[in-house]
């Protein structure tokens, strides 16, 4: 069944090209079915690549969904046009009154931020204290999870020493539960996010069913309330690209990501280790690691060369050029 959007929305055509049924509200009108109503509360910066993400997510079901986005009023948005977000959104007074069979409320790039130093804070909690009584399930991604963990339980986030940041490996923990009846015994989800609430102090919250972890990435998926709060530390909406983007965003603002379960040192070590040509392949250090002290842990770990962030085109040459004498 198809998925009922404004008509002229941009992610609509890509939808359609990949061939999944999407209904505009005209033929909407047509139709004698009362469809299934999604709240979407985007607060991901690039709005129309979450709102693609989502979409295709949600096309993978018999019913057929009505979508609603809706964004913040507190906060101004500097990388989705005002023209986009007044014909394709809604404010949360504009909703109030509604009510919905689920909301899904996104991550957000403000989890270095104290909760109460976020601009939309307090509009942001109160539509989750709406949700208990307007939706009856609402799904809490990422930064979202978190914040909801806070507001509804108490449970502080705490710093990572390193970016989470890549596809890991999970696990079920309770097949009965239905929301995780159609997945993997052990499966991939994609992580990327610099802080984390403990997988322990979810554990020691009784209200909260955990049903999928990781031995790396911690808590992923769980639920409270009978299902009615789901919160998710991942991104599974995420595409097979989107992770590549934010790596190569991230290296072009100078940010140094860690390779998941390998650091660099590590990965040049083991391909040293490698038998015959494969083993000598010339291996650059790029990193923010900029002391001399880097360079030569760098050397140490069998790397050919070192190139500091940020760095010019011709040292990268140079670095090359010496790397394969």
């Amino acid at each position: 069944m198809p998925i009922k959007v404004q008509g002229d929305l941009p992610a609509k055509e890509i939808l359609e090209r990949e061939n999944i049924f999407v209904m505009d509200e005209n033929r909407a009108m047509h139709q004698d079915i009362r469809p299934i109503q999604i709240l979407i509360v985007n607060l991901m910066p690039l709005k129309e690549e979450t709102e693609l993400q989502l979409l295709r997510s949600l096309s993978n079901t018999p019913l057929q969904i009505d979508v609603t986005f809706l964004t913040m009023n507190s906060h101004e948005s500097k990388n989705t046009s005002t023209s986009h977000l007044n014909k394709f959104y809604l404010h949360f007074q504009d909703v109030k009154e509604n009510k919905y069979d689920g909301m899904i409320v996104t991550g957000a790039p403000v989890e270095n931020m104290e909760f109460e130093e976020v601009d939309y804070w307090k509009e942001i909690t109160e539509i989750m204290d709406w949700s208990e009584t307007h939706v009856t399930s609402t799904i809490f991604l990422c930064w979202a999870a978190q914040a909801s963990l806070y507001h509804f339980y108490g449970l502080k986030k705490r710093q990572l020493p390193q970016k989470m940041f890549g596809l890991f490996w999970h696990r079920v923990l309770n097949r009965k539960i239905p929301l995780v009846r159609g997945f993997d015994d052990v499966f991939l989800a994609p992580h990327s996010r610099h802080t984390e609430v403990s997988i322990d102090d979810i554990r020691a919250t009784k209200e909260i069913t955990i049903l999928a972890e990781s031995d790396e990435a911690g808590f992923f998926l769980g639920m409270a309330d009978g299902g009615r709060k789901i919160f998710i530390m991942g991104h599974p909406e995420y595409d097979r690209v989107t992770l590549d983007g934010e790596y190569k965003r991230d290296l072009g603002k100078g940010m140094d990501i860690q390779m998941p379960k390998m650091n660099g040192y590590e990965a040049t070590k083991a391909i040293r280790n490698l038998p015959g040509t494969r083993g000598k392949i010339p291996i650059l250090a790029m990193t923010a690691n900029a002391f001399d002290e880097d360079r030569k842990k760098a050397l140490a770990a069998g790397m050919n060369g070192h190139i500091a962030k940020p760095f010019k085109v011709e040292t990268m040459l140079e670095e090359l050029e010496l790397a394969l004498l």
